[in-house]
């Protein structure tokens, strides 16, 4: 019986476990699923919890419950994977054989690289979310600053997403007036999709929210309430939300199967970490450039789960991932977006409309259902 190793659970580990044991025979392997505390998390829920609209206990679950009887699940922090070995080092000094691994550990936050960044808020964890909720509800009136302190960054969209509905949330409020919005990008454009970056900048336009572009966040001063980018410009706040920077994995850091930044170099198709045939890479571990987002983790997952599958019988891999990727974005006033493109086709700009954000509303009440059971 082959054993495969799934590090990390939550969207791509879940789902490249849930869907081997269903597509694998019974008796081809052992799918074991290693994540240090246990707890799988919708992350897109962070920014509803900032509003106000989403309690942050209804975002958490039990990994150990999404996944299928047959699937074990080890409570433990990977600290080395050894692939001449192959083996995974646990915390406690245990160890995990693997004939199958797949990386699934997603980014890890590291807001200690911007000088100042205590005097920031984000929506990039559940803790980080619940902060940025109870500054907002004591806000009223000023400068609002949304900064990218970094890129790649998870879900690219979501600062974007947020600027949108703090418009909406402090229209509703009745202080929108009171109010000024401003939107700082380390990129050459406001939204990180090329294609989609006219549209987006016009609904700025329309919402009011200020914007510049090419600021890379050096530091900020608490104090005085500035930011400063590596280009000399400085920016005055009341209420600042920065997106800190990301990284790899300490596990993918500390086994030296890592890039600079900690990202794994990965074969765009077959997902197979570079230079190893037996180690898949699913969601932000990767090193592929395309959206770090859970739908980016999820279709990735079906591919790895049924190419790992094939193997198991012997038989060619059948699927290679093309890049594909489904997002919605909530613009607020209850309208939205759905961007669907994959390594060929970027997104065409989409119309603004109800439809779309009813579909937002809709994954986010079908996902403990669908997504990570890995039943779509």
């Amino acid at each position: 019986m082959k054993k495969v190793v799934v590090l990390g659970g939550g969207v791509g580990g879940s789902v490249v476990a849930n869907h081997l044991a269903k597509k694998a025979k019974r008796g081809d392997c052992k799918i074991t699923v290693v994540d240090e505390d246990g707890k799988h998390v919708y992350q897109p829920g962070f920014l509803y919890v900032t509003l106000g609209k989403q309690s942050p206990a209804k975002l958490v679950r039990n990994e150990r419950t999404l996944l299928k009887r047959s699937v074990d699940m080890v409570t433990s922090r990977a600290e080395r994977i050894d692939p001449g070995e192959r083996t995974v080092h646990l915390a406690g000094g245990k160890k995990l054989d693997y004939d199958y691994l797949v990386i699934a550990t997603g980014s890890t936050l590291h807001p200690e690289q911007v000088p100042g960044f205590e005097g920031a808020h984000h929506f990039y964890s559940l803790e980080g979310s619940i902060g940025l909720r109870n500054a907002l509800m004591k806000f009223n009136g000023g400068d609002v600053v949304v900064a990218v302190g970094g890129v790649p960054y998870k879900c690219p969209p979501a600062p974007a997403e947020s600027a949108c509905l703090l418009d909406y949330y402090f229209t509703k409020r009745g202080i929108r007036d009171k109010v000024n919005l401003k939107f700082l990008s380390p990129l050459g454009r406001v939204f990180p999709l090329e294609s989609l970056d006219p549209l987006v900048t016009e609904v700025f336009k329309q919402k009011n929210v200020e914007t510049t572009i090419f600021f890379n966040i050096e530091s900020i001063d608490p104090k005085s309430k500035k930011v400063e980018s590596l280009e000399g410009e400085t920016v005055n706040y009341d209420l600042l939300i920065a997106i800190p920077p990301h990284s790899g994995a300490d596990v993918v850091i500390d086994s030296g199967l890592g890039d600079r930044g900690g990202w794994i170099p990965t074969d765009r198709h077959s997902l197979l970490a570079k230079g190893h045939g037996d180690i898949y890479v699913v969601g932000d571990a990767t090193d592929i450039p395309i959206s770090k987002a859970g739908a980016t983790a999820h279709y990735e997952g079906l591919v790895v789960g049924d190419n790992i599958a094939a193997r198991l019988n012997g038989q060619s891999p059948p699927d290679n991932y093309d890049g594909k990727v489904t997002c919605f974005c909530d613009a607020g006033f209850h309208k939205g977006i759905m961007m669907t493109f994959d390594y060929e086709n970027p997104p065409v700009p989409p119309p603004l409309n109800r439809r779309h954000y009813l579909g937002k509303m809709m994954i986010n009440r079908l996902y403990w259902m669908l997504i990570p059971k890995a039943r779509v």
